[in-house]
This record gives C-alpha cells, sequence and structure tokens, in this order.
C-alpha cells in the first residue's frame, strides 16, 4: 500500500513545478526530486530501490561549471607541477644527486614530511613559527610540513642511540616547505639533497663533504670558474664576542644579524646588533674581522692560539689533496643564520652573482643536546634543486631528456587486440619496456607515436603472421624488419 501512494503521489509532481531547471524527463530515472526552489541548497526524496524510500539526503554538488569556475588549476603558490618533462628533469638530478652519495659511501634515509611543529621551533626559535605550514590534528597535536630536513635527522640520531656504532654517512632527498618570500630560486616547496656525517669530530669530515659537492658540479659540466664555496667558522665570531664579555646566550641572535650582511644595509645592521647589547667599539671590529677575505690576514687579527685559525688552515691543506683548492676561498662573513652551527661553514655561489647561495652547511657539535639527546660531533649540508636548476638553464647545461621506451606493440586487426596484448606480456616478464597500442589505429598514428616515445622497435601483429605463430619486428633505428617467431621474440 505504501509502495502504490508513493507512486501516485511522484505522478502528481512536476519537475517544472518544483524547479524548472529541473525540467528534463530524464531525472526521474536519477532517483531524487528537489522540493527546494533554490537549486544550491536543496534536499531530496530518495526513490531508487537501493536506499530507504523517502529518505533526505545531503546536497548535491553544484552544477560542473559552477566547479570550473572556483577552482583554480594552478598549483598554489610556490609550489609545482612535475609533467612527464619536468618530472624527467627532476629524475635526473635526483640520480646524480644518490650517484654521488654512493660514491662517498653514504646511505640513504627518509624521514615524514609531517613532523611536530615542536621539533622545528626547538631548533630556530619562535620566530620560524611564522614560516611554517602548521596546523592542528585531529588528535589536537601541534604538526608541521618540514622546513628542512636536518631537526628530522637530529629526532632519528638520538632514536637510533647507541645501537648503532659510528659514525654514519648518511644522505636524504626531501621534499620541504617553507612560506617566505618568493625569489629566483626560491619557492615555498622545494627538495632538498642532504649529506651529513655523525660522529667524525675532525675537519676531514667538513673537508669531505665539500669534496662530495665539487664532484656532484663536476658531473653536471659545472666548473670552479662557474661555482665557488665561502669558508669561515663560526669559533671566528665567538672569539671576536668573547673578546668583549657578549654573553654566550647573545651568540645565535648575532648570528642571525650578521647572516643579512649582503642583504640588508650596514646601517640596520649596526642598529640591529646595538639592540642585541654590543657596544659601538665592538660592533665595528666585529665588522672589520668579518670583511677579511684571507686567512692570513685573519690570522694577524686574532692570533694563532685559537681553534678557528687551526681547523680553516688544516681544511685548506685538505682541500689541496682532495684536489678542489680552486674552488674554495676564505670569507670571514659567511656565519650561516641558523644558530646551531659551532665550528667550520661554508656556502656554495654562484661567481657571476645572479642567483642565491647554491648550497650551504657546516659543523653542528650541540644540536642533539637541542632535543634532549647526548651531543654527537656532527657536519652536514643542504642542497635545493631549484637553485641549481637556474644555474644549469644560465649555463645551457640543461640535459634534453626525452621518453624511451624499448618497444611499441600494435595490433593490425581489432580482434587481434588480445594477441597484442600477450606479446605485450612476454616482453615485460623480460625486463623490457612495451607502449601498448590500446586502440585500432591507423598505421601513421602508430608511426608518430613511436617517434614520439623514442620507440626502438615497432612489433606488429597480423593475421597471417599471428597463425604462423610470428610477429613482424621492425627496427626503427635502421627500418630492417623480419618476422620473428613469438618464442623466439627477445
Amino acid at each position: 500500500m505504501a509502495a502504490n501512494a508513493t507512486h501516485r503521489f511522484l505522478k502528481k509532481i512536476s519537475y517544472k513545478t518544483l524547479n524548472p531547471a529541473f525540467s528534463s524527463p530524464h531525472l526521474t530515472k536519477i532517483g531524487k526530486i528537489p522540493i527546494s526552489q533554490n537549486p544550491r541548497n536543496y534536499t531530496s526524496i530518495n526513490v531508487t530501490s537501493g536506499g530507504r524510500s523517502g529518505a533526505l539526503s545531503s546536497p548535491p554538488p553544484p552544477p560542473v561549471n559552477e566547479i570550473s569556475e572556483r577552482i583554480d588549476i594552478n598549483p598554489p603558490k610556490g609550489t609545482r607541477d612535475f609533467p612527464p618533462e619536468e618530472m624527467r628533469l627532476r629524475n635526473w638530478l635526483f640520480q646524480n644527486f644518490r650517484e654521488v652519495s654512493r660514491l662517498f659511501g653514504f646511505e640513504e634515509i627518509d624521514f615524514p614530511v609531517l613532523e611536530s611543529e615542536a621539533l622545528f621551533i626547538r631548533k630556530a626559535g619562535e620566530e620560524i613559527r611564522d614560516q611554517l605550514y602548521s596546523f592542528e590534528d585531529r588528535g589536537g597535536r601541534r604538526v608541521a610540513l618540514r622546513p628542512e630536513l636536518t631537526p628530522s635527522l637530529a629526532r632519528l640520531v638520538i632514536q637510533k642511540g647507541k645501537s648503532s656504532p659510528l659514525p654514519f654517512k648518511w644522505f636524504a632527498i626531501g621534499q620541504c616547505w617553507r612560506y617566505e618570500r618568493m625569489t629566483r630560486g626560491r619557492r615555498r616547496e622545494h627538495y632538498q639533497w642532504n649529506m651529513d656525517i655523525i660522529g667524525a669530530p675532525g675537519v676531514a669530515a667538513e673537508a669531505e663533504l665539500i669534496s662530495s659537492m665539487v664532484t656532484f658540479f663536476k658531473r653536471l659540466g659545472i666548473t670552479s670558474v662557474d661555482v665557488g664555496f665561502k669558508v669561515s667558522s663560526r669559533k671566528v665570531l665567538q672569539e671576536v664576542l668573547q673578546s668583549y664579555s657578549i654573553p654566550e646566550n647573545l651568540f645565535g641572535k648575532v648570528c642571525i644579524t650578521i647572516d643579512k650582511l649582503e642583504k640588508i644595509p650596514i646601517d640596520e645592521i649596526k642598529r640591529d646588533l646595538k639592540l642585541v647589547g654590543m657596544t659601538e667599539e665592538a660592533i665595528e671590529e666585529l665588522l672589520q674581522v668579518l670583511s677579511v677575505k684571507s686567512l692570513s690576514k685573519l690570522e694577524e687579527i686574532l692570533g694563532s692560539s685559537g681553534d678557528a685559525i687551526a681547523e680553516l688552515k688544516q681544511l685548506f691543506s685538505l682541500a689541496d689533496k682532495f684536489g678542489y683548492s680552486d674552488w674554495i676561498q676564505f670569507d670571514a662573513s659567511v656565519i650561516r643564520g641558523l644558530a646551531y652551527y659551532t665550528g667550520i661553514v661554508f656556502e656554495g655561489f654562484d661567481r657571476k652573482g645572479k642567483l642565491r647561495a647554491i648550497c650551504g652547511g657546516g659543523r653542528y657539535d650541540r644540536l642533539m643536546s637541542t632535543y634532549g639527546g647526548d651531543d654527537v660531533p656532527a657536519c652536514g649540508f643542504g642542497f635545493g634543486d631549484a637553485v641549481i636548476m637556474e644555474l644549469l638553464k644560465e649555463k645551457g647545461l640543461v640535459p634534453e631528456l626525452s621518453p624511451t621506451v624499448e618497444n611499441i606493440v600494435c595490433a593490425l586487426d581489432q580482434e587481434l587486440q588480445g594477441a597484442a596484448s600477450l606479446v605485450a606480456t612476454k616482453l615485460r616478464e623480460k625486463g623490457q619496456s612495451v607502449d601498448l597500442v590500446l586502440e585500432n589505429k591507423p598505421m601513421k598514428w602508430v608511426f608518430k607515436r613511436a617517434e614520439k616515445i623514442n620507440a626502438g622497435r615497432l612489433i606488429l601483429i597480423g593475421k597471417n603472421e599471428w597463425e604462423k605463430g610470428l610477429v613482424r619486428v621492425k627496427n626503427l633505428a635502421n627500418f630492417e624488419q623480419s618476422d620473428v617467431e613469438l618464442d623466439k621474440l627477445e
């Protein structure tokens, strides 16, 4: 009875009466009847046999044309898509990162892209909060997309504890997120190659890290004429500050200010240093020291008794042995803004001065205790993907990477599609790449497709050949062709 009553009720309802926008008679097949005059905010009566008769459902999505008007098809500002041609370049770059790391005996690691927000604030201070992509998850925890990899590395080292013998020689290639002003080579999302040595206190570790980056540049065709490394030590700054009795707890703030030397006017640098608590005399001497570009000149100012001079001399001696002396130069102004560096620091730069720092790193022996672990000697570097690609474009060194497929397999008749699938499967089982033509296409189209994907062979499945257990193989390099037995197809 109830079903018949519902049927009689529906026959009396006109779609045009309820909503002119839903006047098509085909809508009776959809199973929902709008009962509001507002197409953006209506409920409906569900009359399908699969659901409860008369149940209310949630509003359907707005029409497709409304959705397309509201959605921006570009990626979020500061991020990138990687269509095939860009993905080929990214894979090529990452393969070079990995190959250099392998050559130097490093093992690959990775971490979550999402970490505890406190992990980054603990290292960099509250000021980084404005640069984080952070939020509260459904469990009430404050989390953030990682802006860099080193804090995650420190967490993992502490987690491993003493279960593995030192040193660790680890590398990672990870996606990082930082909300900041964008410039050439700086995006809000980028990938970063990190190499770190944990548990080696000597300068030889820094020397090897710089050697690995030089090796990478050489692989890509970049020379010491194009790129150099500025080298200094945080201990230089420490010695100057100690001579003026500047409290150690202000060291990090001074470093952040000094790191802006080439970015803001010198008067602003002096003003910020005064706000930190430095006297005018201390500021002038500090700026004088930071202008030094010669290790011998620095030794005249600081003397030779401190660790800074001894370690820098050793680094330059090792650079000569590694064979990259022409790549490095002393520059006392290189401080690196991150507060956790404790010794030698270095920065890769474009000698023409058109780009921001290409890479950078140094020693951070006291980072682990920041997170409650035992301090371990450590040093490493970070190398972003965006700036190096800008440099490669500048030098005309970006390779042309076309797609390559070993075979393209095509059935000459639709009824032979199954046979073509069998051939493709056999070749794939032998480790060969195959692009299988999935539709009945003319040969002109097939040849164009083969050219586009740089296929090495075209394998045709024809009725007469297939009945004899054969396939026709065309070598697309020299256009020689032959009929080959299926079992002998290699």
